[in-house]
């Protein structure tokens, strides 16, 4: 058991470090850093259960650093534990891995990248649930700055660990009260934020955050609470340094390296405590083992939403494979993952209206080995457009799926209709975006999902769409479908879910004018075989006609411009131009120039 004493000597070590780094570096967030080494000291050397020699042990403790400005503090504890071998000294530099705010690509003991505020409690709350689900004993530890406490997702992850007694999650809150530009919004008024907190019905305690022995005993505490638990520490900026501490106007400033010694004569230079890491508990829970799957198979020339075949594959998936969980944000009888919630309720997690908790939850159970498919209408997921940034910065690897897209849905109107998701996710380095047209294909790329890298996302339409494909037909990713085709065609036909079927109409009646169309089904937008693609078209007129429920930027057709820009194919692009008014879908289709009888103008 680590001492008083040996703590306070590695605080101080940690806060030596934060200095050194940043002022060889030039740049970055010392005094952040300092405010919570006591804290770090407390939870990587006392507190917190983990094998320094294998970051991935499921039963390790999980610590995420919320204020990812902190990061130079994370690397000293991570680097003193011998968890890294890292220089200290090559913070921020091109070729170190400890760059300005922690990201995994370059630390595996870094799961998610931080550093945009306000999301690391939703990850933690994704990671307790995962110890619950799998029956383990690890605990997870969030340490959030006192300006993120202003970001309103805090409050969707607070609500939700309550809602499923995550007794195993611990928040630190470093309230410094200094922000970027002066106080945060509440400053020092730690009674304020408890009873913020106590509102939510969390277990709160407060203590002075550079007290060793309240920060132990509140540790201690929080392990024996049936709540969540979040403690708020009262610290001081650039703590220990007279220069720096709660002096406003350093946020974000390396110490000068001619004051880099007094700073660090300031501090002492104690030798490094030998300090025995206490390894987790090993535990083999039965787990449900994985089978092969049966997917639902529909009739062709049956009318079925991509939506309900989306969740009717879903649930046959989870019921072969207990590590699929289906995530929504309360619209699952619009989604159709209700359908998971039917036959397996222990992997449906519903998360209420908070998209951007959503996807932080599910970030956090992807990295404890969970596949989520986290689901809502296509519209509200660019309430989450930074979260899904950040998990794709964090390499994550599951499924997002926003159904009904496009002025398809109809009625509805403008509000709930997504015409800028595609250009979204296809700006996702490494993302896959399936957009099938018909219920087998969606089938087909639900599994195709599960073994994807990175974030794939399933664009469904609410519309009941004529099944098209058998039960045989292969999806591959990146490819695409030649439905129609002769030697006779003078253009392709390029759509893709709603819309391949109105360039099918536009075939059919262009067929019976003597007019050969090919017609193809992109239903894999991204990634994309465009060398294929390019030699396909150059077969078949050398011209395409590209119809998208989506906009124009950003869309299938500004992504076929761009990639065809090299070539002499002509290229004319239907998509949807204005703000769409609530009216029948084909009304719609019609009012904005993507349906069949659009396609056929452009032809002629």
């Amino acid at each position: 058991m680590t001492n008083i004493s040996q703590l306070q000597d590695i605080a101080t070590l940690i806060r030596r470090d934060s200095i050194i780094s940043t002022t060889e570096a030039g740049s970055g967030h010392p005094t952040s850093s300092m405010s919570c080494a006591d804290i770090l000291s407390a939870l990587f050397f006392e507190e917190m259960s983990y094998d320094i020699k294998n970051p991935d042990n499921p039963d390790n403790d999980e610590f995420i650093l919320s204020k990812g400005h902190a990061a130079p503090a994370l690397y000293s504890a991570l680097i003193r534990s011998e968890c890294i071998k890292e220089d200290i000294k090559s913070l921020r530099k091109a070729n170190s891995n400890l760059e300005g705010h922690p990201m995994p690509r370059s630390l595996k003991w870094i799961k998610v990248a931080t550093g945009s505020l306000g999301q690391g409690l939703s990850i933690g709350v994704g990671m307790a649930l995962a110890s619950k689900l799998q029956k383990r004993k690890f605990r997870t530890y969030v340490l959030l700055g006192d300006s993120e406490l202003a970001e309103g997702s805090n409050y969707e992850a607070v609500q939700l660990a309550l809602h499923y007694k995550l007794n195993n999650l611990t928040a630190i809150a470093d309230i410094n009260r200094l922000g970027q530009r002066g106080e945060t919004i509440m400053g020092h008024d730690i009674e304020s934020y408890k009873s913020r907190f106590l509102g939510f019905g969390w277990n709160v305690l407060t203590i002075e955050g550079h007290n060793m022995t309240q920060i132990l005993l509140a540790l201690k505490q929080s392990k024996t609470s049936d709540k969540p638990t979040i403690i708020l520490a009262k610290t001081l900026k650039g703590k220990g340094v007279s220069f720096l501490e709660n002096k406003d106007e350093w946020h974000g400033k390396s110490v000068s390296k001619d004051r880099l010694q007094e700073a660090l004569s300031e501090l002492g230079n104690p030798k490094m405590p030998l300090i025995s890491i206490r390894k987790p508990l090993k535990l083999s829970p039965q787990i449900r083992k994985i089978s092969s799957p049966t997917l639902p198979i529909f009739k062709i020339g049956e009318g079925v939403a991509t939506r309900s075949a989306y969740g009717k594959s879903l649930a046959s998936l989870a019921k072969s494979n207990p590590n699929i969980l289906a995530v929504d944000a309360e619209v699952s009888n619009s989604t159709y993952s209700e359908e998971v919630k039917n036959e397996t309720p222990e992997q449906f997690i519903e998360t209420f209206i908070a998209e951007q908790n959503m996807i932080g939850i599910s970030l956090g159970l992807s990295k404890k080995g969970f596949n989520p498919f986290a689901s809502t209408f296509s519209a509200f997921l660019i309430r989450a457009h930074d979260q899904i940034h950040m998990a794709s910065l964090s390499s994550a690897n599951f499924t997002i799926c926003g159904s009904h897209a496009g002025i398809s849905i109809g009625q509805d109107g403008a509000s709930q209709m997504s015409t800028e998701d595609i250009s979204f996710f296809r700006s996702l380095d490494g993302s896959v975006i399936f957009y099938p047209s018909d219920a087998n294909s969606t089938a087909k790329l639900v599994k195709q999902s599960l073994h994807n890298k990175f974030i794939t996302y399933i664009r469904t339409t609410r519309a009941k769409t004529p099944v098209i494909y058998n039960e045989k037909q292969l999806f591959p990713i990146g490819e695409f479908k030649v439905l129609k085709e002769s030697k006779k065609d003078k253009a392709v036909l390029i759509g893709s879910g709603i819309t391949l079927h109105e360039c099918l109409k536009a075939h059919n009646f262009l067929k019976s004018k003597n007019k050969n169309m090919a017609v193809i089904d992109l239903y894999c937008i991204k990634p994309l075989n465009i060398k294929k693609l390019i030699s396909f078209i150059k077969k078949h007129g050398n011209c395409i006609i590209v119809s998208e429920d989506h906009g124009k930027a950003g869309g299938i057709g500004e992504m076929l411009s761009s990639s065809l820009a090299n070539t002499n194919i002509k290229i004319t692009s239907l998509a949807v131009n204005g703000i769409p008014h609530s009216a029948k879908p084909e009304e719609l289709l019609e009012k904005h120039k993507i349906n069949w009888k659009a396609i056929v103008q452009a032809v002629k």
